[in-house]
C-alpha cells in the first residue's frame, strides 16, 4: 500500500507489479481513517511530524490507497471507530474466512 505515497499514474503501475510479484494473504485489512481522525491522532501522541502528515497530503494518499484497496483484494475496515469496534470486525472476518476453510 505504500505505493499510495507515489505520483499518479505511478501508484497504480507499481502496486499491480507488487501485487503479482509479491506473495498476498487471503485476508488483507485496510484501515479506513477519514483524514480529519488521521490528523487529529498524529497531533495527539507526537510533535514531530513527517512531510506526508499535513491534512492535504492525508487527503491525496488516503483516496490514492482506498483505490488501490478497493481495486485490490483488501477488506476495508471503517477506522474512524472504537479499537474495540475494529477489533471486533477484523476478528469476525477472521473466523468467517477460517469456517470457509473448513467447509
Amino acid at each position: 500500500m505504500g505505493t499510495a505515497y507515489l505520483p499518479q499514474p505511478l501508484h497504480r503501475i507499481t502496486y499491480h507489479f507488487f501485487a503479482f510479484a509479491v506473495p498476498t494473504s487471503n485476508l488483507m485489512f485496510f484501515l479506513d481513517v477519514k483524514p480529519e481522525e488521521a490528523y487529529r491522532r498524529i497531533r495527539q501522541v507526537r510533535e514531530k511530524h513527517e512531510m506526508f502528515e499535513s491534512l492535504e497530503e492525508l487527503e491525496r494518499i488516503r483516496a490514492k490507497a482506498l483505490y488501490l484497496a478497493l481495486i485490490g483484494k483488501w477488506i476495508v475496515v471503517n477506522a474512524n471507530r472504537s479499537v474495540d469496534e475494529i477489533e471486533s470486525e477484523i476478528r469476525t472476518s477472521l473466523v468467517e474466512e477460517i469456517s470457509l476453510y473448513n467447509d
